[in-house]
């Protein structure tokens, strides 16, 4: 037979592919060791030494409860100042690149998630504000798709390196406080956007397998429902804190019967509901519920830890590591395990001691970081740093300090299976039992022996407006919690009586306090010791010259123990019912007596005050 052109010409096409496929083979016959084999869906590999060393099993994910689930989770990050930072303002039809670096942190990708998972980490939080591509204020609850798509890119990157996922609606601009609004308006509008939002996000993202999970909502479930906002809730709020508990726990429901509606993987999909603040104490109150469920065994809940948040959050060299400190941390990790009783896997989505203004890890960091996380080896919590690029960069994987880079490592979830179960509690529990028995009484000798047990002692808390100087915050008197270089002046309590507290900024890095962002009087087991009496300010001298007092001051208790009139208290929405007041009215108090915007640099502030007896 002749062969023409066309036979020569197909030949040889023959043969090419003849010859690509016998490659294709060869290289994965030498080289497929060195390849990672793609798991099957909803699968994870169990290498635990209790099921006998080098051995590698697959678990579904479906069938765990959902504590082993959150087991399997490992520890994780959070990609901070991202996808949530809030750019809405500018506009709702930019690049996403513009949403995502309005805060100053970089456009993310795939080698960012590979730092976080060299870095020891096997799971990550991506916090989202979903109204930033939503022209919700005109009624248009729709998400831009380029938004949408932008998050499955980064979802992707995730799962690439085999990563467990949580994706939310962060603080998105505060819009959260229309629930509360007196605007009947509002509080509809706030009901369709819930729901409008979850049902695309639930919808568009139902095909993913396990490792994707869906959080309600983040740290506003709760008080902040109640949020003014000069663009939401102008004109005030109107839930009373009964009201915001079952406004909580109608939106988590709704959350969850939203989600298993949309079918798919949606139907059994481990869900992450936030508790109420996000705060663990406001979560164990009786008024907050889990929601029901349609699924067996798939809810999570969610909780954040930043105490105490003068060394968590403020930005300056303050210290933490005393008994109480360590005491405080403890109780709180063991009061929540009554949700791991009753079933439910724990994840503690955000915690962090962030680093002082210079960008250096402040005092103890790591005994913080070792006892916490210890603390959920024990408990089988979750534990999730929270980073907004300021402590590991996202662009180089360097941590700011070489021991959060080896402390992270170690608490790898390869690490950890490298134990059983047990033994991994056993060794929480010898780190915990060894820090406490070795922790000091105090790191402040001199006020320690003007404090005796059971005595009430008056101070000021104090956060400056920059976050950068602190002092005891909380409803527990801690004169360890300080910036270095600060004089206070703190007195006992003895019953009725004129005293005088103080601060004096002037021995501080800088010599004053750039205003304040929360300050208050308060007596320690002042609801205890003297109970009903009222505080009343008779005088503040801001650097020595008498301060003309902005609204007039109430006395209350948060946790009915501590007694405290608030200076500056911006996040006060409503006024307690505890409130009362030296003349019996409360109609128009005020939590913030000092203007935040006419303190200016506060090298001293002295507060006088009657404690009367009713």
């Amino acid at each position: 037979m002749i062969k023409t052109k066309e036979n020569n010409i197909l030949s040889i096409m023959i043969k090419v592919f003849v010859i690509c496929v016998g490659l294709a083979l060869t290289l994965m016959f030498t080289t497929g060791c060195d390849k990672k084999e793609k798991k099957p869906a909803n699968t994870v590999s169990d290498t635990s030494s209790e099921e006998g060393e080098g051995k590698e099993e697959s678990v579904n994910l479906l069938e765990l409860s959902s504590k082993d689930f959150a087991v399997e989770m490992g520890n994780g990050t959070n990609l901070g100042n991202t996808m949530e930072a809030y750019g809405h303002k500018e506009g709702v039809d930019k690049e996403t690149s513009f949403y995502e670096t309005c805060w100053g942190s970089p456009v993310t990708t795939q080698e960012t998630f590979d730092y976080f998972k060299a870095a020891g980490f096997d799971s990550v939080r991506i916090p989202v504000a979903w109204t930033n591509m939503m022209d919700f204020e005109n009624g248009d609850y729709t998400i831009n798709e380029a938004y949408l798509e932008r998050v499955k890119e980064i979802i992707d990157y995730a799962y690439n390196d085999d990563m467990f996922v949580i994706i939310n609606d962060h603080w998105d601009g505060g819009w959260w406080g229309m629930f509360g609004s007196k605007d009947a308006d509002k509080r509809k509008a706030a009901e369709e956007l819930y729901e409008s939002m979850w049902n695309q996000i639930a919808e568009y993202y139902k095909d993913y397998d396990a490792h994707l999970i869906f959080e309600g909502g983040n740290e506003e479930i709760g008080t902040r429902l109640n949020d003014l906002d000069e663009d939401f809730n102008p004109k005030g709020a109107i839930l009373s804190e009964d009201e915001c508990y079952e406004k909580a726990n109608e939106i988590n429901q709704k959350f969850v019967d939203i989600v298993r509606a949309t079918g798919g993987n949606n139907e059994n999909r481990f869900l992450l509901i936030p508790g109420y603040d996000t705060d663990i104490t406001r979560t164990l109150d009786s008024r907050w519920k889990m929601p029901t469920d349609s699924a067996d065994d798939k809810l999570l809940l969610s909780v954040h830890y930043y105490t105490p948040w003068s060394y968590c959050g403020a930005t300056g060299e303050v210290t933490w590591g005393t008994q109480s400190d360590y005491e405080e941390m403890n109780t709180l990790m063991e009061n929540l395990s009554a949700y791991t009783e009753k079933g439910y896997g724990i994840i503690i989505g955000e915690c962090s001691v962030g680093p002082t203004e210079e960008g250096k890890m402040k005092p103890n960091a790591i005994l913080w970081y070792t006892n916490l996380y210890a603390n959920c080896d024990y408990y089988g919590y979750v534990p999730m740093l929270w980073d907004t690029n300021n402590q590991m960069d996202r662009e180089t994987g360097k941590w700011i300090d070489d021991s959060m880079d080896s402390f992270f490592k170690e608490h790898a979830l390869s690490k950890e299976k490298e134990f059983t179960t047990e033994e991994v509690k056993e060794n929480a529990k010898i780190v915990m039992d060894n820090a406490l028995s070795e922790a000091p009484e105090t790191f402040q000798e001199e006020k320690k022996k003007k404090t005796k047990k059971g005595e009430s002692v008056a101070w000021i808390m104090w956060n400056s407006g920059d976050w950068g100087i602190s002092y005891s915050v909380g409803d527990e008197y801690n004169p360890d919690q300080t910036t270095e270089g600060l004089k206070t002046t703190d007195v006992t309590v003895d019953g009725e009586g004129t005293y005088t507290v103080a601060l004096d900024f002037t021995g501080t890095a800088n010599g004053f306090s750039n205003s304040t962002a929360f300050s208050a009087v308060g007596i320690s087991d002042g609801e205890d010791n003297f109970p009903g009496y009222t505080m009343d300010i008779k005088s503040v001298k801001i650097n020595g010259e008498e301060y003309t007092l902005q609204g007039k001051p109430y006395t209350t208790s948060d946790d009915q123990h501590c007694t405290r009139v608030n200076l500056y208290n911006s996040w006060v929405n409503a006024i307690p019912e505890d409130a009362h007041t030296i003349d019996g009215d409360t109609k128009d108090v005020s939590p913030t007596i000092l203007s935040a915007d006419n303190l200016g640099e506060v090298e001293t502030i002295e507060v006088t005050f009657d404690y009367v007896k009713p």
